[in-house]
């Protein structure tokens, strides 16, 4: 136990340090805002999920690898997503509702796929690789043509470039830390307990790396920034199958067994879900954060009886 509860300290720490030397260098070239959080932001808060995923699939546990990555995307749009909406129902960017969404749906589809097929090869991560960088030139062309976000950033936004490389190289080595010990404290609780790795790493690992979506989305939504609490949860949920299964997958193929459709189901239902709450009046309601909300606990009963 001590060993989860340091390295979700260190996932925290790490992911923090990470994003924010990722954002001030990108403020520092005059990257739009809206691009740093579809693509820096999203992929420095889910930094906690690859390195733990990749530290598992090393280790052998590949249903801890591929089950962080389908119980954090449940997590992010059920959980977090419904509790933001409880703080302060946030208002949905159009620009999410016609591209972001869609090609999370369509991410979401292609993670259903592999799971379901048990297997995910060298070959199946270079191609989500090679969509994750589609994703990103994609964003950044299409974000750099929008006069309204490509204003210049404050100067306080702004650090020297040496300052933020050390905070992106401290954020990465205390992230592998974090996620050595946080793997090897939730393996140990599973065996000791009796639950497979595959519910734990659905649940437990899953909501433990999690914790920087879950911070940046609440204090999002206390600021009134609705845009980036919303596109900090899509975005790193795209990032997480493209990216992080991806990445694993190219470094050691994944044997999938204890995740099933199931989980990927419930993975993809709730993606699909979040377009028609999203455009109902252009916000997410506290009513539909309660959906989001009882859907996990539905899917948290559905899980831990069966133990697998």
């Amino acid at each position: 136990m001590l060993n989860i509860l340091a390295g979700i300290l260190l996932l925290y720490l790490g992911a923090e340090s990470l994003v924010r030397g990722s954002s001030r260098l990108a403020a520092h070239f005059e990257i739009p805002p809206l691009i740093i959080g579809l693509t820096i932001v999203a992929f420095g808060t889910s930094a906690p999920e690859l390195s733990v995923s990749i530290s598992a699939a090393l280790k052998g546990s590949s249903d801890v690898a591929v089950g962080n990555v389908v119980g954090s995307n449940i997590f992010n749009i059920a959980v977090i997503l419904g509790i933001t909406s409880l703080i302060r129902p946030p208002t949905v960017h159009l620009d999410l509702i016609r591209r972001e969404i869609p090609v999370l749906i369509l991410v979401s589809i292609v993670g259903f796929v592999l799971v379901s097929y048990g297997q995910i090869s060298r070959v199946s991560g270079a191609v989500l690789v090679l969509g994750l960088c589609l994703f990103t030139f994609f964003s950044i062309r299409v974000g750099r043509k929008q006069p309204e976000v490509t204003a210049s950033l404050p100067s306080s936004a702004r650090s020297p470039v040496l300052l933020c490389t050390v905070l992106i190289i401290a954020g990465l080595a205390v992230l592998v830390v974090g996620s050595n010990l946080f793997v090897a404290g939730a393996i140990a609780m599973a065996r000791n307990f009796g639950v497979s790795e595959a519910v734990i790493g659905l649940t437990i690992v899953a909501a433990g790396t999690s914790l920087p979506e879950l911070a940046t989305s609440v204090v999002a939504a206390f600021k009134r920034e609705s845009d980036m609490a919303i596109g900090n949860i899509v975005g790193s949920c795209i990032f997480n199958i493209l990216c992080i299964l991806g990445i694993t997958a190219v470094i050691l193929p994944i044997e999938v067994a204890g995740v099933g459709i199931r989980d990927s189901s419930f993975m993809l239902g709730l993606s699909i879900l979040l377009l028609p709450f999203a455009f109902s009046q252009r916000s997410l309601s506290r009513a539909e954060g309660c959906i989001f909300l009882a859907a996990y606990g539905v899917y948290l009963y559905l899980l831990w009886p069966t133990g697998s």
